[in-house]
């Protein structure tokens, strides 16, 4: 009896010992992945997390099988990042940004979402984290299985397809095409569906620049938040819905005249005052005012414009005022402007075709397209080669003004339609203009045609019967209008909207 009841205990002590050691070595394996692999496997090993374990993906429809090769299984360098503090501190931030966006209803987790410029996905982890499944990023360089690859102003989606579309990490502030970006994200998003950006808009110019990037779309509220790495650091939210039809510009009407939004007008109550008074040595005066003068771009950002552009109207010469003055003194911003010189004396054409970056129109700015006089005054000795000698006036051939000097016949056209078909209300537009009397007809003409909506700023010489250094008490008879003519240009130019300053 002894031997039978032996025999099943040593049985059953060796299956207990064998399957101790069997879980000892699981346990041993286990602590090998976790600690010392980082949970990654081979294709040979038997692992407790699979690599094809990964997130929900968006099921998005693309034009380019290749972007959608992108969203495949994670790498090991992308699922190291996932891990690091900084990343997880992001991922932290945009689930508490979204969660209060769901909270007051312009997101939900049924939303088919698009997170524009998200470099390594930290936005579409997050929003996939608190349930919104259907994500997805588009950058430049693709970070599977989170973002695609593509460009943020050429999206490879269809039209109407996102209920919600973010931007944030102000990248579209640090885009050199914001209105090709605002564009895209006005197609592929759904009519009556959210958009919203985190921006560094600092000024009411910049946020209503920033606004007329969405022009299909209805401003619903705009509020500063805790930036990612300190609450200290605040960022502007705008939240913004898709309407059915495109919104009409602002910028005119029908009978032409200018819509003058508050911001333009603060802009211009904060300029420097016109001088009301006639200056007995208006040379020496309106030089000392030019330190008084309040450029535009130094008090507002003129970010989120389509481009930048420069007019010289009566250029001279390359170094008269786009050299000397542009180039190297107006506050740019670090912008890339595009430069036209307007000059009809063809002394100083010549000198353009090496000037990179410029371009010439040989012409005279004028009211209309026609043939006219181009009379410069100079001492009769003196030859057209020798450049800077006399300024250049014009007027029609049927005009019976004479000139004391060389004429010619030049040919004019018509600024004001120039001008509008040139730049747009989405582009920042500076100009200067020095053209010997002729601004009285060239003004006028851009407000009747409402071209100078289209511009934002002038510096403006304004040519008046002035004062002669020659003779005390004498007046220049070389000009007819007056200083008190010249004043109702200018605020009828601020009335306008636009900027303009007293220039000499």
């Amino acid at each position: 009896m002894e031997t039978t009841t032996v025999k099943p205990n040593f049985l059953k002590n060796a299956l207990v010992r064998v399957f101790s050691f069997g879980v000892l070595v699981l346990l041993l394996r286990f602590a090998y992945f976790v600690a010392v692999r980082g949970r990654s496997c081979d294709t040979s090993d038997f692992c407790f997390f699979p690599e094809n374990l990964t997130l929900p993906r968006a099921a998005v429809r693309v034009h380019s099988t290749a972007a959608v090769s992108t969203v495949a299984a994670g790498k090991d360098a992308v699922q190291d990042l996932w891990t690091t503090k900084r990343w997880r501190k992001f991922v932290d931030y945009y689930s508490s940004v979204f969660q209060d966006l769901i909270a007051d209803g312009y997101l939900s987790p049924d939303s088919k979402a698009l997170c524009v410029e998200s470099l390594t996905g930290q936005e579409v982890f997050a929003l996939r984290e608190i349930g919104v499944v259907d994500s997805i990023g588009i950058s430049n360089k693709a970070s599977p299985p989170l973002v695609v690859s593509g460009t943020a102003s050429g999206q490879l989606f269809d039209e109407n397809t996102f209920d919600f579309e973010f931007s944030g990490g102000g990248r579209l502030d640090q885009s050199v095409r914001p209105v090709e970006v605002g564009a895209e994200i006005g197609r592929t998003l759904k009519p009556g569906g959210f958009v919203v950006v985190h921006t560094a808009a600092k000024d009411a110019y910049s946020f209503n620049s920033f606004l007329e990037l969405f022009n299909c779309c209805r401003l619903i509220r705009s509020r500063y938040i805790d930036g990612p790495l300190s609450p200290a650091s605040l960022i502007l939210e705008i939240v913004l819905k898709k309407e059915n039809a495109r919104k009409p510009s602002a910028h005119g009407n029908s009978d032409k005249k200018c819509f003058v939004p508050d911001h333009k007008r603060e802009l211009i109550r904060n300029a420097e005052p016109l001088i009301t008074e006639e200056p007995l040595k208006p040379w020496s005066t309106l030089r000392r005012n030019i330190k008084n003068i309040k450029c535009l771009t130094s008090m507002a950002d003129i970010s989120f414009k389509r481009k930048y552009v420069y007019i010289d109207v009566g250029a001279r010469t390359y170094s008269s005022s786009i050299g000397s003055w542009f180039k190297q003194q107006y506050p740019k911003q670090n912008k890339t402007f595009e430069i036209y010189a307007i000059e009809a004396d063809k002394a100083f054409h010549n000198e353009y075709k090496s000037r990179k970056g410029v371009t010439l129109l040989p012409y005279a700015a004028w009211v209309r397209n026609e043939t006219l006089f181009f009379g410069i005054s100079r001492e009769p000795s003196k030859k057209i080669e020798e450049k800077g000698r006399g300024m250049g006036r014009i007027q029609p051939v049927h005009s019976s003004m004479s000139f004391t000097g060389d004429v010619d016949e030049i040919q004019g056209f018509d600024f004001a339609n120039w001008v509008k078909s040139t730049v747009s209300e989405i582009d920042f537009v500076v100009m200067k203009m020095d053209v010997e009397g002729t601004e009285f007809h060239l003004i006028p003409r851009l407000i009747e045609t409402g071209a100078i909506c289209l511009i934002d700023e002038i510096f403006l010489e304004c040519h008046y019967n002035r004062w002669q250094k020659c003779c005390p008490g004498k007046r220049s008879s070389k000009y007819e209008k007056t200083y008190a003519q010249c004043l109702d240009l200018f605020s009828s130019l601020r009335e306008s909207g636009v900027l303009v300053h007293q220039w000499w």
